[in-house]
């Protein structure tokens, strides 16, 4: 379980990146959905000791974060950029990785990294260059060295970035199978990411904790604030584009979906909100 109080984080020259975050996060996944720019990477980089706050508490598993050793050995993390070394193959790596994180017996390191790569699709190519690698590749052995060791905390930044739809469906099965009994927190700006994982959700926006409940209370978001209206193609040539979020080609014209606080054209009429359309919903409302 993590604990977070009050935390801030101002860096120089005053630019506020969080501003009093309150958020518990238990066992199971937690996604953090926000958009780019909202202070999730610099949330993640301190939960990982890797950023101290200006102020705050946080503690994770009753450890506190100024006992930054006892907490590295409890998370796995993966950041949204990380480096890896490209003259190492695969398999090597994540030897290295292993030997950093204290396990020391090579039997046992050897079980482990070939259980990873067959969790994360790498078995074929566990001993080609990483340099080799393609883009989706290596985010697959990032996903991996975040899991050796079974840390009880994961903390993830944008994973499937780089992904085919294939390896996201994996990932996040992957990561569902990891979450029970252990704490998942994953950061994304992709609601279909957290969609069919994450039984609590928590919404940031400009450094500011916007929701925090079930997916349900971020789909409740977009109630009376989600239109639909079918217009002709020279009607949504002159439409103002920020009105819409969605559009499909149906035999009368182009059938449009908006998010705002009225209707935008006289003929739409609500509709039920997704739980994209009350995340978005919430994002605007925090505009107005």
């Amino acid at each position: 379980m993590i604990t977070i109080e009050h935390l801030n984080k101002t860096y120089r020259k005053g630019v506020k990146a969080l501003t009093d975050i309150s958020l518990q996060l238990d066992t199971g996944m937690t996604g953090l959905l926000g958009p780019n720019g909202a202070g999730k990477t610099t949330l993640m980089r301190i939960l990982s000791t890797l950023l101290a706050p200006t102020s705050g508490k946080i503690t994770v598993n009753g450890i506190p974060l100024e006992r930054p050793e006892e907490v590295r050995r409890l998370i796995g993390y993966l950041p949204q950029h990380f480096h890896i070394y490209p003259q190492l193959t695969g398999r090597d790596y994540l030897d290295y990785v292993a030997v950093m994180k204290g396990i020391t017996d090579r039997m046992a390191r050897q079980r482990e990294i070939a259980r990873l790569l067959e969790t994360v699709n790498l078995q074929d190519k566990a001993d080609m260059k990483v340099r080799t690698y393609s883009g989706g590749m290596k985010q697959r052995i990032g996903i991996a060295q975040a899991l050796l060791g079974s840390p009880d905390v994961l903390v993830v930044d944008e994973p499937t970035s780089g992904l085919d739809p294939q390896e996201r469906v994996r990932f996040r099965n992957v990561l569902t199978r990891f979450s029970i009994n252990r704490t998942v927190l994953l950061s994304t700006h992709i609601v279909a990411d957290i969609e069919s994982n994450c039984r609590h959700i928590a919404v940031m926006n400009k450094g500011n904790l916007a929701m925090t409940g079930s997916l349900a209370e971020l789909q409740a978001c977009g109630q009376g604030y989600v239109w639909e209206a079918v217009i002709s193609p020279e009607e949504f040539a002159q439409m103002e584009p920020r009105h819409i979020v969605a559009t499909r080609t149906v035999p009368e014209g182009i059938l449009c979906r908006f998010i705002g606080e009225y209707a935008p054209i006289d003929h739409a009429h609500a509709a039920v909100p997704t739980l994209e359309d009350g995340y978005l919903a919430l994002l605007r409302k925090g505009a107005l």
